[in-house]
């Protein structure tokens, strides 16, 4: 098992999950983050930090789907081992449903 962050992270990236992974799993896109699930060692301490709870076990029904978009991004995008800073509009986004389709950006981010 592995966990994965899903589309509830887009455009929030509060990062704060970055700060207790103990293997720096977690890799940055311009307006999200991802885990690599080959690198993730399943100790769970991220999911309880996530604002959004953005992130969840594979385990999880929808999950697959992420599954694989965390595997692909996080072969490109940038390690993040720091949490940096929020989008100033973070919280304004963190309900909103259907983000992926609307906001999502496959380019890297600037913060690795």
């Amino acid at each position: 098992m592995t966990y994965i962050v899903n589309e509830a992270c887009i455009k929030c990236k509060y990062m704060d999950c970055v700060e207790v992974c103990p293997v720096d799993c977690f890799y940055e896109g311009e307006n999200m983050l991802v885990i690599h699930p080959d690198e993730c060692i399943d100790c769970g301490v991220c999911e309880p930090e996530c604002p959004p709870e953005a992130i969840l076990p594979d385990t999880d029904p929808g999950a697959d789907a992420w599954l694989e978009t965390n595997r692909e991004y996080s072969e490109t995008w940038p390690n993040i081992t720091r949490k940096g800073v929020a989008p100033a509009d973070a919280d304004e986004y963190r309900n909103v449903e259907g983000k992926f389709e609307k906001f999502f950006s496959s380019k890297p981010g600037a913060s690795g």
